[in-house]
């Protein structure tokens, strides 16, 4: 750190402190031994959602929550549930790594999630994001919903089978 009285560059923290937009720390020149304090915030990426028109607007994670809460409205979804949903998926697009990301990426996020949370929201959400072009490729997608439900439910009845171990082959 460059001190703003003598230009050193050799300088120690005395005292961390965390403060609302960042960490506040109190330093003293090693070389004219004067006292500064610095403030530290963690630069975040003002990430740009490409809509289908071309248009930029900023990402609002409250939204996204919003559209999901409108998608399990008189649902059994519990609101803890589509808060960590809409937490992975911006966790998701930061994790991308650049500044701009299309709509139609964020679309399929939220219906991966809300697939795993609730198949009536995911149907709904599908049905207004756009992705049926008319009512048999919507039932065509609630069959695929129903077949992965089903699947799922056999694999959760199975029976786990004890690992046999070459000690027990004797």
């Amino acid at each position: 750190m460059k001190c703003p009285f003598c230009g050193s560059n050799d300088a120690r923290v005395i005292d961390t402190r965390d403060v609302s937009d960042g960490i506040r720390r109190r330093r003293e020149c090693l070389g004219c031994s004067q006292r500064f304090t610095t403030y530290e915030r963690i630069a975040t990426v003002n990430l740009l959602v490409v809509k289908r028109d071309q248009r930029r607007e900023r990402f609002d994670r409250g939204k996204l929550l919003s559209s999901m809460q409108i998608s399990c409205s008189k649902r059994p979804v519990p609101a803890e549930g589509l808060e960590e949903a809409a937490r992975e998926i911006e966790a998701d697009l930061y994790a991308m790594g650049g500044s701009e990301v299309d709509s139609m990426t964020i679309g399929e996020l939220v219906m991966d999630q809300l697939q795993r949370i609730d198949g009536v929201a995911y149907v709904r959400f599908a049905s207004v994001y756009g992705r049926f072009d008319d009512v048999a490729r919507m039932a065509e997608e609630i069959e695929c919903l129903q077949a992965l439900i089903h699947r799922q439910e056999e694999l959760k009845n199975q029976m786990e089978l004890p690992l046999q171990t070459p000690e027990d082959d004797s």
